[in-house]
């Protein structure tokens, strides 16, 4: 492939499937509840069984569900969908595989082709494939320099789906909204769970100077790491060169408490796997039928989304897009859209709702409050009983612990004031402060924003600015 860009980019990203059990076992894919005593985490080994230990004899039977999501997010992304779904055992001999091979695919993937949709531009995909998790190893705490490390084996045999990018990125921005864009997408699908799944990238990136010689940024996690360490990686290569150095093409470890890569090995081929057909697993007839099936579950996806609410409430294509990339705010906003003017509530969701949020560093899973908060406070602001002021402060509260609006406004005297009671609290400010009403009249125009200040505070942010300034201006004269 012939590349005209400085920087190439191609991301390998392994998502872990929401299933309740294992790829090829009916081992739980979850952590167990009974969990180590006095520890909060889960005892080691104890999700396992001679299938997920690698034991000479067991034999692999295939989860179905695994197959079902896995085809949902490659109809998801447009792509071409095998005849046939065939597994292979990729040799490799690390203490994280106990039967030194793993079952993946590689001669024929279930899927190939489609594309994850950016903004500017559609980030073609090789392929998707199936394949099981390995083992996690465990480095003794304390023990920096032992000599061994122990390994866990209740991740081993978790279903993995891996989405292989062409190398059509040319920026770690890139590479961090395709990342954004594919976990929106399984988002809407259902098929991962933020809080019980793990989803991890391996970058492979190169530059022009170097000639493009490849170096992959093995198992990176969350779209924030893949942009810090493909910013570093390209940085180093590109010193590296400057430096009349010649890169060869390796994998590296990233160290995010650092913020560093580090080198793991010379980079292998595919070749060097020693892939094989997985003997004891049939071939598995993807049917028209069994295709067509999963399709016709798949749920509207947030582009198709984005485009109906610029269609059917006439919002903004920037507060359409961020509120149809998470499938939890897109519906939150839809039931308050249906009650609410939609574009004051796309512009307090889009900017209020989601402030508050990174804020208090909450997710919509841990949000108290529901539609019908937010209705009834967008409703006393469109209506004129509250202030925007006061309808943030709201907001703010609410976030934290729902409440009953109404009796807090009428508690803290939040209710817009009338002109006659406004009126009577600006004169009342007029009148404690002369030297500022002298400094007004002098032509000293920024002393006004004083009373203003001095008002608001009076009325607890329940009053409009725009008012309590037209207001003294008058009392003024």
């Amino acid at each position: 492939m012939n590349f005209t860009t400085d920087i190439v980019i191609g991301l390998e990203v392994h998502v872990e499937l929401n299933t309740k059990s294992k790829l090829f076992c009916g081992c739980s894919r979850r952590p167990n509840k009974n969990e180590e005593p006095n520890t909060g985490t889960e005892a080691p080994n104890t999700r396992t069984c001679p299938v997920c230990l690698g034991h000479p004899g067991s034999k692999p039977v295939l989860n179905k569900t695994v197959v079902d999501y896995a085809l949902k997010l490659a109809l998801a992304l447009d792509c071409d969908i095998s005849k046939e779904l065939i597994f292979s055992r990729k040799s490799y001999f690390y203490p994280d595989m106990s039967k030194n091979f793993q079952i993946s695919q590689y001669e024929i993937p279930l899927a190939t082709n489609g594309c994850v949709k950016l903004a500017e531009k559609d980030v073609r995909l090789v392929r998707i494939h199936i394949e099981e998790d390995p083992a996690a190893l465990v480095h003794p705490s304390g023990m920096e320099k032992s000599t061994y490390v122990l390994v866990d084996y209740n991740r081993s045999g978790n279903p993995l789906v891996e989405v292989v990018t062409e190398p059509d990125m040319v920026s770690p921005k890139e590479a961090r909204e395709f990342m954004k864009q594919l976990i929106s997408v399984l988002n809407y699908l259902g098929i991962y769970d933020i809080n019980t799944c793990v989803i991890k990238a391996d970058a492979n990136v190169s530059i022009k100077e170097s000639g493009y010689v490849r170096a992959e940024i093995k198992n990176v996690t969350g779209f924030k790491e893949i942009e810090r360490a493909l910013s570093y990686e390209i940085d180093r290569q590109k010193k590296e060169v400057s430096d009349g150095k010649k890169l060869v093409q390796e994998t590296r470890a990233w160290d995010s408490d650092v913020g560093i890569t580090r080198l793991m090995r010379t980079k292998e081929t595919e070749e060097d796997y020693g892939y094989i057909i997985e003997p004891d697993l049939v071939v598995t007839n993807m049917t028209d039928e069994w295709v067509e099936r999963v399709r016709d579950t798949l749920p509207e996806l947030a582009r198709d989304k984005k485009e109906r609410f610029i269609k059917d409430f006439r919002i903004d294509k920037t507060d359409a897009a961020v509120l149809s990339s998470q499938i939890e705010l897109g519906d939150l906003y839809e039931k308050v859209a249906e009650k609410i003017d939609p574009v004051l509530a796309a512009r307090w969701l889009r900017r209020e709702l989601l402030r508050v949020m990174n804020y208090n560093e909450i997710d919509f899973v841990d949000l108290k409050i529901d539609e019908s908060h937010l209705i009834e406070l967008l409703k006393l602001l469109s209506d004129g009983k509250i202030t925007d002021n006061v309808a943030k402060k709201i907001l703010e509260k609410l976030v934290d612990k729902p409440f009953n609006i109404m009796e807090y406004i009428e508690k803290e005297g939040l209710k817009v004031s009338d002109t006659n009671e406004l009126s009577k609290i600006c004169e009342q400010v007029i009148k404690k402060n002369p030297k500022v009403i002298d400094d007004y009249k002098s032509g000293n125009v920024k002393s006004l924003n004083f009373l203003i200040g001095q008002v608001m505070r009076h009325t607890k942010g329940a009053a409009s600015p725009d008012d309590v300034k037209k207001i003294l201006v008058e009392c003024i004269k």
